[in-house]
């Protein structure tokens, strides 16, 4: 559903994915993350080094913001995490050089 469409939604008994999410603004962030509800679990992922946006994103910004709430995991992933193939590891590391 596109974060358009969140506005007046509530996230209740299910399992909700924001995917690509290094492309929300904080206020659209804000939005998805209020929308929780009860027994909701909630992921979002992103390649804060991949956005599209030219503003900040909102995924750098809630991971700033959250990262010392107790009840929000945050798990970040290094170039030794890559399993696409041994030269995608290579391309990164030549990138972050």
């Amino acid at each position: 559903m596109p974060l358009a469409f969140m506005r007046g939604r509530t996230f209740k008994n299910c399992w909700a994915i924001l995917d690509e999410a290094q492309n929300t603004t904080p206020s659209q962030m804000k939005l998805f993350l209020t929308r929780i509800g009860d027994n909701c679990k909630v992921i979002i992922d992103g390649d804060i080094e991949q956005k599209d946006i030219t503003t900040q994103s909102g995924l750098s910004d809630a991971v700033n913001k959250l990262k010392n709430t107790r009840k929000v995991g945050i798990v970040e992933f290094s170039v030794e995490d890559v399993v696409r193939s041994g030269i995608v590891k290579d391309i990164l590391r030549a990138y972050s050089a």
